[in-house]
């Protein structure tokens, strides 16, 4: 690795970056972390869930984001109807040249960023079209494959609170989203400053800050972003911790966890802690990147005993543990975990 050349690379992205974040912030008020966290999660080539209650502002958010980067954007309103078909595209008989051939329509899939609207309303089978697009960034349609165009993410939003009607998502399908990022509602003070300022809540008309080339090569660089081995091992230690037959699992986890982390994750938790690492002008990940990404990146992927809801022992009290009970410099993973 050039280290000189990387350093340049980084130093030139900063105020792309730096831009980014200053103009969603301005699109969404007081969410700076949740708004970094969403795009460490677009920088790390990974698709993100949000979570939170409706008018929040989460979809505004996700079409800030395509509108300031310049890239192409569709939004699918998943409904307990809406179709496979709907979202992949399909074969339609049409007329070419005096002959009737079937032509592939291509669906809202294809596209840079697809915001799948309250993505819990629709059947599991429509929620399983999503899974190769979102692993392999292409499809398959009557046994013919189609690549995804570059970049390629899913931005999914879910209400916490209205189940009615819903279906909860496939373990597969939740294992591809990086992050789950949770939205909150905003203080009064900043409720106040929405009243007064924004006509019918729009956000302000904000100009794009780069392009999607600039988005592709800063995707780029963030894979390039070095991680070392004691990191890389602090890593694996905290994702091995999370499950409850390993010798490195605190008590909490013994206890209320049925299932931890799979390699997925371990590798979700190192593609997040690089592109923080070129947020933050480094060309290294650190030890402080992976502590503050462990809880979007592990909350959505710990299934909980049900004994946890009964003595309420929440998610964030368990991945604190893992955190705490995991030292970053203590040896490594010893022989003879349990399975």
């Amino acid at each position: 690795m050039d280290t000189e050349k990387l350093k340049q690379k980084v130093a030139d992205f900063k105020p792309n970056v730096s831009a980014l974040l200053d103009a969603l912030n301005q699109v969404l008020l007081d969410k700076d972390e949740l708004i970094r966290d969403l795009v460490t999660g677009v920088l790390a080539r990974g698709h993100v869930l949000l979570e939170g209650l409706p008018g929040l502002g989460k979809t505004e958010l996700v079409k800030g984001l395509a509108h300031l980067c310049r890239v192409q954007f569709k939004r699918v309103q998943f409904t307990p109807d809406l179709l496979p078909s709907d979202i992949t595209g399909s074969y339609i008989l049409q007329e070419v040249d005096q002959k009737r051939e079937f032509i592939f329509q291509k669906g809202p899939v294809f596209t840079n960023i697809l915001l799948a609207d309250e993505i819990n309303r629709a059947s599991p089978k429509t929620q399983s079209a999503l899974l190769e697009a979102m692993q392999e960034r292409c499809v398959t349609v009557m046994g013919e494959t189609f690549t995804l165009p570059e970049p390629f993410f899913v931005i999914a939003t879910q209400n916490p609170i209205e189940m009615e009607g819903t279906y909860p998502l496939p373990e597969a399908q939740v294992d591809r989203f990086l992050f789950k990022l949770h939205l909150k509602r905003p203080k009064q003070e900043v409720l106040t400053d929405i009243v007064r300022n924004r006509v019918y809540g729009d956000p302000p008309d904000l100009e794009p800050v780069m392009d999607w080339e600039v988005l592709n090569e800063a995707i780029r660089i963030s894979s390039e972003i070095f991680i070392s081995e004691s990191v890389a091992s602090y890593i694996s230690r905290l994702v091995e911790a999370s499950h409850p037959n390993s010798l490195l699992a605190p008590e909490l986890v013994k206890k209320y966890v049925r299932y931890g982390g799979s390699p997925r994750a371990a590798i979700s938790l190192s593609c997040a802690a690089k592109a923080k690492a070129l947020i933050l002008g480094r060309i290294q990940a650190g030890f402080d990147s992976v502590k503050e990404l462990f809880h979007p990146v592990m909350n959505h992927r710990i299934i909980l005993d049900y004994s946890a809801r009964i003595d309420g022992v929440t998610i964030d009290q368990v991945l604190d543990a893992i955190v705490d009970g995991i030292d970053e410099y203590s040896k490594p993973i010893p022989a003879g975990v349990k399975e």
